[in-house]
């Protein structure tokens, strides 16, 4: 497998932990999305996105999609089962990875910042204001949602299902980005176990081969 990926994006994040924690083996193609190599003709041929993360199996399949690729991987990797085949807890799962993946995460990446800054021209100060209301909003959500029916230490249990995959990178952008989090414990909480998992160390932004800090 190869997977076209950028160290600090966090669908890639996302991505790379779910590779991990099958115990699946890939070539590591880094797309520099500060250089905007995501924009370069030949790369929007093949993902018209323009985006990371994009995975091409060994059968020539090509997804560019975080939650399609993850999904792909559990139903035809090994390793730990990330989506759940019980009704309910098919359900609850795909919830918190859809508030993180789908609410929260869009109104934060960098497309959507450097459109604030460079177009719209907001000032620093009112685009870190943008990133911390909506953080805040979303990470209320998901706090609520994990207390009425999160268990184990994970989200889920005490094995890491999509939606832990899904909570870490987005809790390591908001550390890095300066918001506080810590009235959302048992986010934190989750955070913090999952972080001492190796799939996750393996999978994090300082262990890539195009990380720069």
């Amino acid at each position: 497998m190869q997977l076209y990926s950028f160290f600090n994006s966090s669908t890639s994040y996302r991505t790379r932990i779910a590779l991990a924690l099958k115990g699946q083996g890939y070539e590591y193609l880094p797309v520099n999305l500060r250089a905007g190599e995501q924009r370069t003709p030949g790369y929007l041929e093949v993902n018209p996105a323009g985006s990371v993360p994009m995975l091409q199996t060994d059968e020539g399949l090509l997804l560019r999609q975080s939650l399609a690729i993850i999904e792909y991987l559990d139903s035809h990797c090994g390793g730990v089962p990330l989506i759940p085949q019980a009704v309910e807890e098919k359900a609850r799962v795909l919830e918190v990875a859809y508030l993180i993946s789908c609410d929260i995460h869009p109104l934060n990446n960098l497309r959507v910042l450097a459109y604030l800054e460079k177009t719209l021209g907001v000032s620093a100060e009112q685009k870190s204001q943008w990133y911390q209301h909506w953080i805040e909003q979303g990470m209320q959500a998901l706090e609520t949602l994990l207390a009425r029916h999160g268990h184990g230490a994970y989200c889920f249990g005490d094995a890491p299902t999509l939606a832990d995959c899904c909570l870490v990178p987005q809790v390591a952008n908001a550390l890095r980005m300066g918001c506080d989090l810590k009235r959302f414990e048992l986010t934190l909480a989750i955070y913090r176990h999952c972080m001492a998992h190796p799939a996750f160390q393996a999978a994090a932004p300082e262990n890539q081969p195009d990380y720069v800090k």
